[in-house]
Order: C-alpha cells, then structure tokens, then sequence
C-alpha cells in the first residue's frame, strides 16, 4: 500500500493527472475503503478515504491541479465537463488487475474553492456475507430467519445511512432466492447484481419513483417484494396493500431503534390495526470497527463503562443472559480489549466492521399493546421480556466477546437510563 501511496504522491510531484486519479482509485481500493473524498479548501486540496466507516486523510495536493483532476474524473464518469455551477453524479466502471468489478458512484457538488467530489466504491464481484457473518446471531438469527419464510407480511430494516441495511436485505434475499418463487427489486441503485432476482433501479428525474415501481412491479405476479428504502407515505401504502394480498415486502426505513419505527409509520398515517396485520418483524442496526487480531490486547476497564456495561447486563432478558454465561451482572468479570495499532490496521487498532442488532419480532402480545396504545416504552420492556436485544445490550455481548470496544459500540447505541 505504501508504494502505490508513493506513487500517487509522484504523480502530483510531476502534475500528471491521467496517472493521479488511477493511483486515488487504486490506492483506495487496497485500503478497503468504501467512500473517496477529493475537498478543495483555500490553500490546498486533501484526499481522504472512508475505511471501516471513518475518514482517513491520506495525502493532498495543489488547488491549480484541482480543475485538471475534477475534468479528468468527470470524463471517466461521464458527465459535463463544463458545468461546474450544479451538483452531476455519475458512474465508473472498471475492473482490477486480480479480476474485481467496481462500480464507482461518482457525486459532485460546488462550493466555494470548487467542486468537492465524492466516489462510492462498490464491488459488484464481491459474495454476499451470510447473516452469521454480519453479526446476526441465536434469537436475532432465529427470528429472522423465521419472519422471511412467511408466505405474507413486511420485514423493515432500519438505521442509518451506511449502516448494512441493504446487505442485510440482500443476505435475506439470497436465503429466498430459489427456482420456485418471483423475487423483485426495487432500488436506488442496484448495488449488487444476484442472479436469479429481476431488478430494477429508479429513475425520479422521470417519475419512476419506490412507490411507482412498487406498484407496478405487483403486476409483474412477484412473490417477494425489496424495496430500497421506505420514504413517503404512498410507499408505504403501497408496502401495506401488497402485504394484505399475499406478498411479502422487505424494506428499510430510516428511524432510530426498532421501536420508534413503529411511532413512524404511525406518524405517515398508517393505522395501528393495518400495523398489527401486516409487519413481521423490525431489524435496527449499527456498523461498528472490529479490533485488530493482529494488535490486540487487554485493557482496564474505566469506571463510567463499568457502570454503563453492568446495568446493560442487568437489563438484558434471561435468554441473552444465559447465552453470555452471565449469572450476577454486579460481579461478572468483565474483560475488554483494544488493538493498539499495527502495520497491518494502519495503527487504528481495527480491521473490518461487524453489526448491532435489534431485532423486534411482531407477536400476539406486542400487537395487543400497540392497539392499547402504549407507549414505546412500554412496547421495548414487553419485546425485550419477549427475548429481544437491543442494540446497547448486543454491543455489551460482543464487548464481552472481544469483538469491539466500548468506544464503538456507545458511539453508535445509546446507554440504557436507569428507571
């Protein structure tokens, strides 16, 4: 890695561009980064890459070279060179000596020392992770599991931006992909490209919107419905009525925990009993950094995450309890790790992410508080007494797992307020 950084840095030495922007995509693809950030400033213009969903500054340039770059990038992305007044996106294909297909999702934006540009990597060849292998585990993994199989209903990922939402989708979907059914997707875009599923991208510049192609694709005879992502009230609408005729819909939704995600569809006007009848289960997740195996060791344990881990196990239910070996959370040993940078983590002290799950599964209890109207916490203290795990709680298990860091996880979840 260092040598193709040394090469990016020759290339601005020498002002060639052509060889610049090769060696900006190359580079951050062998950092595994998802997101390259190219942000002109007053005085100069730095290069920062997204790996394991934080920023990384990793070298900079000077801003006469910008123009020059921002045209090159925009002629392999295919758009107008010559408007720099509004933001384009546009798209790179290419593929890498060792064979993987990328897509670049190009997006540019004005601002006052110039375009500042932002690439999305996706890699079209990459396998789609098992749900075990994102971090989905005992009764998460179960009802999951569970809940997709039904032959009707809704199952709503949440969270946000960047969190795995659509790779959980897409882990799901491979589960249902058999000869036997019709499974469609709806997507804006299409991240990955699986066989044996009819995809479909929206297009809203020309009023081909989730909700449209929603209600369309259900006259395409579809089993198993994907929506990208649930925005306005007439998708959702649209989401309920294919659930009450006999489909199943899987999509995202962006709230804040599981729960709340019901107060939202709510809010968009959806009646508790059409909530009752129709959704399946509710996944809420967060992405958090796995230590380093190579650089990981021991750490003490500070007293304000002692206490904040301790009331998490307090909380937790008996199942999840029993599957961490905790008997008596005031006196569990309590050990934690963290990796204190290496080569091999580019001195992070992390490699990788792994996710949080909240996994609410819709059963006749919860159903008969929803349509008592009780409060969200009242609906939390019945679904985690009925086996769920919240967020904090399974960020607390794999702390006690060796996995990730407090730091990680109450970065992401919210610690649980003593009542």
């Amino acid at each position: 890695m260092q040598n193709k950084l040394d090469k990016l840095q020759n290339a601005i030495i020498e002002n060639d561009v052509p060889q610049m922007a090769a060696y900006i995509v190359s580079h951050a693809v062998d950092m595994r980064s998802s997101d390259i950030h190219i942000e002109p400033a007053e005085y100069t213009v730095r290069i920062r890459f997204r790996v394991d969903g934080v920023l990384r500054q990793i070298v900079e340039y000077p801003p006469n070279l910008h123009p020059a770059v921002t045209s090159r990038l925009k002629i392999m992305s295919n758009l107008k060179i010559d408007e720099n007044r509004i933001p384009q996106d546009g798209r790179i294909q290419i593929t890498t000596k060792d064979g993987k297909e990328l897509d670049l999702r190009t997006s540019t934006l004005p601002t006052v020392y110039g375009e500042k540009i932002v690439m999305r990597i996706q890699d079209r060849s990459r396998e789609i992770p098992t749900l075990d292998k994102l971090g989905i585990e005992n009764y998460n993994l179960s009802v999951i599991k569970k809940t997709i199989a039904y032959p009707n209903g809704i199952v709503l990922t949440t969270g946000p931006t960047g969190s795995g939402k659509t790779t959980t989708l897409y882990a799901c979907l491979n589960i249902l992909n058999t000869s036997e059914v019709n499974i469609m997707t709806i997507e804006d875009p299409v991240e990955i490209q699986i066989d044996g599923l009819n995809q479909s991208q929206v297009y809203p510049a020309i009023d081909y919107s989730f909700a449209f192609g929603l209600r369309t694709g259900l006259r395409q005879d579809p089993d198993i419905i994907m929506v990208g992502e649930i925005r306005d009230k007439e998708t959702i609408n649209v989401s309920v009525e294919a659930a009450l005729t006999g489909h199943l819909v899987l999509s995202t939704i962006h709230t804040n925990s599981a729960v709340s995600t019901l107060t939202r569809i709510l809010n968009m006007g959806i009646p508790t009993f059409l909530i009752t009848a129709t959704i399946n289960s509710i996944i809420s997740q967060r992405l958090v950094r796995r230590i380093c195996e190579h650089c990981k060791e021991e750490l003490t344990l500070g007293s304000d995450a002692e206490n904040k881990i301790r009331y998490a196990m307090k909380t937790m239910n008996t199942n999840k309890k029993t599957e961490l070996g905790i008997t008596d959370p005031e006196t569990h040993p309590i050990k934690i790790y963290h990796g204190k940078g290496c080569p091999e983590c580019g001195d992070t002290g992390y490699m990788n992410r792994i996710g949080l799950y909240e996994v609410m599964e819709m059963d006749n209890k919860l159903r008969r508080k929803i349509l008592d109207g009780a409060t969200e916490l009242e609906i939390e203290e019945a679904a985690i007494a009925a086996g769920m795990t919240t967020l904090e709680q399974d960020g607390v298990g794999k702390i006690l797992q060796g996995i990730t860091t407090p730091e990680e996880v109450y970065t992401v979840a919210r610690a649980a307020e003593d009542q």
